[in-house]
């Protein structure tokens, strides 16, 4: 029995909100259960100086926490500098969105992704990729309708769900409770039904092939329910 009471293939209630904060290009709030994050896209019509005269765009990103997003209070980083975990979860982001874009298409310009994490209880780098997503095409969206990009540089949405083995059961969407307990906990990212990146790792006990199979098939079943919620909330 899982500590929620779900099924082992039983997400959390997902929702995103579009449109949260006045001045983003674009902008959403997505909840994962407990997992709260505010994901906003700032259009910015140059590239970092390694992008320059190249013809493409660039899609970065940037993640934190609120000091009480978890259950003790947290220092903030802006005060004490990036973490290395804070920093390998904006460059997977940032990666993992990157992925689902043509960036001929984008043209020079850079579109930068906040996720801000207001709330966790596990899996806040696959809401902030989920939510990510749903900012950035309503960003994109955005520079359709003004006439500066003239095609879609998005080819397909992007998400992300964790999966892990929990009691001995191979399980879908993690909240803290199992993921703090987890023999196996794994990250999935998918566009266009294809895996973009899986982070996996036996945290208390290896895992077979066939348990790895198991945990892709829950994986991909959690990403079509994301790419649902996430098409439904763009429009």
């Amino acid at each position: 029995m899982r500590p929620s009471g779900r099924t082992i293939d039983q997400m959390r209630d997902v929702s995103i909100d579009v449109g949260v904060t006045r001045h983003a290009e674009g902008s959403c709030m997505i909840k994962m259960g407990d997992t709260h994050v505010l994901c906003t896209a700032s259009v910015d019509e140059k590239v970092p100086p390694f992008m320059r005269n190249s013809g493409l765009g660039w899609v970065t990103a940037e993640y934190g926490m609120l000091p009480r997003a978890t259950h003790t209070r947290m220092r903030r980083e802006a005060k004490n500098g990036q973490g290395g975990r804070t920093q390998e979860i904006q460059r997977l982001i940032g990666r993992s969105l990157r992925a689902g874009v043509d960036r001929v298409a984008l043209g020079e310009r850079q579109i930068t992704v906040d996720c801000d994490v207001i709330q966790a209880d596990g899996g806040t780098r696959c809401a902030s990729i989920t939510g990510g997503w749903v900012a950035l095409k309503l960003a994109v969206n955005r520079l359709m309708k003004a006439g500066v990009v003239t095609s879609d540089p998005l080819v397909d949405p992007v998400a992300a769900i964790s999966c892990g083995i929990y009691a001995g059961q191979e399980v879908l969407d993690l909240d803290y409770p199992e993921d703090s307990e987890a023999g196996v906990d794994g990250n999935f990212i998918m566009t266009g039904g294809k895996l973009v990146e899986v982070q996996m790792s036996a945290e208390g006990q290896t895992f077979t092939r066939d348990q790895m199979n198991g945990l892709l098939d829950l994986a991909e079943k959690g990403i079509g329910e994301l790419n649902a919620v996430q098409m439904a909330a763009v429009g």
